[in-house]
């Protein structure tokens, strides 16, 4: 059972000082379905500042990352990094960030890899978050069901053809592969992603930083 409408909506117009994001955090930790997350003192994983101009929505966070109580800190975090062209403290401190996955909590092991998000994770949450970063110029989609949510393409469709035509959706969406070392033999078969793609992001993001810190 999710939280009811009406819940939802007693967290989000309550009164006092709290922040919104403070709000909607709450809220996702009341819902019942994140309840043995909760339980156990695990957070949601998400970050939505009002000042952000990129937005990142992967596919849910890792283990070492939900350990961690920080998104995209292990190594394919590092890697996002590389690609981005940005250090840490950009990253993490500048504002200019968005993270909001398909699910906020690690879903669990599955045989070959981690479980895919929940179903209707996102539908529920991303759009009071989207309201919190009025202001995003690039959404970069990792993986194959952030791409099939938000490009309304079927899960089995190719991630390395989206990845390979990401000129088609830009300037809203940017398509990228999962920065994992899982993927360091994907990456051997398709040079052409750090000769091109990679250097093609490099430059967006360097365009809309410097844009943000004039």
């Amino acid at each position: 059972m999710l939280l009811s409408r009406h819940l939802l909506a007693e967290f989000l117009l309550r009164g006092g000082e709290m922040e919104q994001l403070e709000r909607i955090k709450e809220a996702i930790m009341a819902d019942p379905q994140n309840k043995d997350y909760t339980d156990k003192g695990i957070e949601p994983l998400f970050a939505a500042p009002k000042t952000a101009r990129i937005n990142i929505i992967g596919q849910a966070p890792g283990l070492k990352t939900q350990e961690a109580c920080l998104y995209w800190k292990d190594k394919s975090g590092d890697r996002l990094r590389e690609w981005l062209g940005v250090d840490e403290e950009t990253f993490y401190h500048s504002g200019l960030f968005a993270v909001i996955p398909m699910d906020f909590y690690f879903p669990g092991h599955g045989k070959s890899g981690d479980l895919p998000p929940r179903k209707g994770f996102a539908e529920k949450w991303h759009p009071l978050l989207l309201k919190e970063c009025p202001d995003i110029e690039l959404t970069l989609l990792i993986g194959q069901y952030a791409q099939a949510y938000y490009l309304h393409e079927k899960v089995s469709g190719k991630v390395t053809e989206r990845v390979r035509r990401y000129k088609d959706y830009l300037p809203d969406y940017f398509p990228l592969v999962h920065p994992s070392p899982r993927n360091q033999i994907w990456m051997a078969k398709n040079p052409w992603f750090e000769a091109e793609v990679v250097p093609a992001l490099q430059a967006r993001v360097q365009q809309i930083l410097a844009e943000f810190n004039k």
